[in-house]
């Protein structure tokens, strides 16, 4: 329960539909405690808690616990947290890339280390307000009732092999953010409003008399208050390096190659252009630039780290709809082995921006078949 109207509404289903529900609060990691530590500046130490579990989210988490009489327990996963999103997170900045922090947060801590916690405590399931359903694999087709969670052919919980679909609601769908599950933790995982819209979500939490049937949404890096930039250039400092066009013409300097993403026009300074980003040279410590925007087109892409959530590679090649973004549109595409290992993506049409570090997901209609991190 992060204090937000879709993990309160996760809450009220299941208990109206007969759970025995306990909610958990997860306390993450936050740069103030590094700012506390390491500074002696005067500064506002709210600017920069971490929004999943500030401590007005976890107020707003109690009281709906409160009104559900459900009992509320707060866990403090702020080391598992820090070391494994946030130095992952800059680890990969520094190589260069650009990474996408809430798949490792669902893989290692939502997914990860609160299923293992939950199931020390007796729990059979994990409910979360992600936006995406599981189905049974036997019928590979999108659920039919919104409170049958399970959502298999016999109504029963606890089979096997779990097949991940896409939210009802489709520009709330957050199964792209869920492609490094495998059937251990899905066989362990509830999805109770991936049948209901947003709007639905929210008529709901009025309709159980719930405080956060109005709570804003929070799109960004939940760790990161200010902008990613300086973040980044509190904890990766800068590192200035030449700026140079497709051939190798220097045009400018940049500050540190983490600052930019494939694809950036704005803030890159450089004079008469407008200029995109088109490639690093992390070695060199070179940003290359282009005034071409035709220069950010791909027409396929390596993705290494692959993961498939039914466990078994599927026989390659095949076809395959595939985003290389959370907001991207889906595009025809052949996935088929690469020599080097991970799998060779090749689109229908040509791709801009595809951004080392990001993640690139497959999808066979409304199912998730699983996904790859783009090299």
């Amino acid at each position: 329960m992060s204090g937000g109207v879709d993990s309160s509404v996760v809450a009220a289903l299941l208990k109206r539909d007969g759970f025995d529900v306990v909610g958990v609060f997860m306390k993450f990691w936050s740069p103030a405690g590094d700012i506390r530590i390491n500074t002696n500046l005067k500064t506002n130490l709210h600017e920069f808690t971490n929004r999943c579990c500030s401590s007005e989210a976890e107020g707003r988490a109690r009281r709906v616990a409160e009104i559900l009489a459900v009992p509320f327990y707060v866990v403090n996963v702020e080391k598992e947290f820090k070391k494994e999103v946030v130095d992952h997170f800059l680890s990969e900045y520094k190589k260069g890339n650009t990474p996408n922090p809430c798949v490792v947060c669902n893989k290692e801590i939502k997914f990860g280390i609160l299923i293992k916690k939950a199931l020390s405590l007796g729990a059979n399931y994990i409910a979360t307000g992600h936006y995406a359903q599981i189905g049974d694999p036997n019928l590979r087709k999108h659920p039919n009732a919104p409170n049958k969670f399970s959502n298999n052919s016999d109504g029963k919980f606890g089979f096997s092999d779990r097949v991940l679909l896409k939210g009802k609601d489709a520009d709330k769908d957050q199964s792209y953010f869920l492609w490094q599950l495998n059937q251990k933790q899905l066989s362990r995982v509830l999805f109770p409003v991936g049948g209901y819209t947003k709007p639905e979500v929210r008529k709901l939490a009025k309709k159980f008399n719930l405080p956060t049937a109005q709570t804003p949404e929070s799109q960004e890096v939940c760790f990161i208050s200010d902008t990613t930039n300086n973040f980044l250039k509190k904890y990766l400092s800068t590192r200035p390096g030449l700026v140079v066009d497709k051939n190798g013409k220097t045009v400018g300097e940049h500050q540190g190659l983490w600052f930019y993403t494939i694809g950036q026009r704005r803030g890159l300074e450089i004079q008469q252009g407008p200029w995109f980003a088109v490639g690093k040279d992390p070695k060199s410590n070179i940003l290359i630039v282009s005034k071409n925007e035709k220069d950010l087109e791909r027409k396929e892409l390596i993705a290494k780290d692959v993961n498939w959530i039914s466990g078994e590679t599927p026989k390659l090649p095949f076809k395959a709809q595939v985003k290389v973004r959370y907001k991207s549109n889906s595009m025809p595409s052949l996935i088929r082995a690469n020599k080097g290992g991970g799998v060779k993506v090749i689109f229908n049409k040509p791709q801009k921006a595809i951004t080392p570090g990001q993640s690139v997901v497959f999808y066979r209609g409304q199912e998730l078949l699983g996904g790859g991190v783009i090299e």
